[in-house]
């Protein structure tokens, strides 16, 4: 057992709040390749988008298993004179899920929106050309496991 596990409140305020994450997916060479992402998190799901063409997507096509993280850096907390002696106060969560890509033009739409609300507020109610929307890679992340721990200051 975790000794500081995030609670669900926490995990859920984490994955709405931070900008970017780490996605882990497997490379045709079986390394772990993972990339920075932005995403939301709505539904209970993680969704990423990008180009519809590239590395990530090509390892989900194949392999949909996939790791995610996000973490919030607090502080260093020092405990003593010593270098040795200093942890890192933070937040953070782990899921391991299946990623898929959205193919649905009213989906994409839906999940740009959440995009936009997040990231670029100032823009909410606008619209997408459907040239945009088509060239737009949306991974779903279904998550099957989520657990969140926490380091205190």
């Amino acid at each position: 057992m975790k000794k500081y596990p995030l609670s669900e409140e926490k995990i859920h305020a984490l994955l709405t709040a931070e900008p970017v994450a780490r996605l882990a997916s497997t490379g045709s060479d079986g390394f772990p390749y993972i990339t920075p992402v932005h995403f939301v998190y709505m539904d209970e799901k993680i969704f990423i988008h990008g180009l519809a063409a590239g590395e990530k997507l090509a390892n989900i096509k194949r392999d949909s298993r996939v790791g995610f993280e996000v973490e919030r850096m607090i502080g260093l907390v020092h405990h003593a004179q010593e270098a040795c002696d200093t942890n890192t106060a933070y937040e953070s969560v782990i899921i391991r899920g299946h990623a898929a890509m959205i193919a649905d033009a009213a989906a994409k739409r839906a999940v740009l929106d959440a995009f936009v609300r997040k990231y670029t507020p100032q823009h909410t109610g606008g619209s997408y050309p459907d040239a945009m929307v088509k060239m737009t890679g949306i991974i779903e992340l279904s998550i099957q496991s989520c657990t969140g721990k926490y380091y205190p200051v």
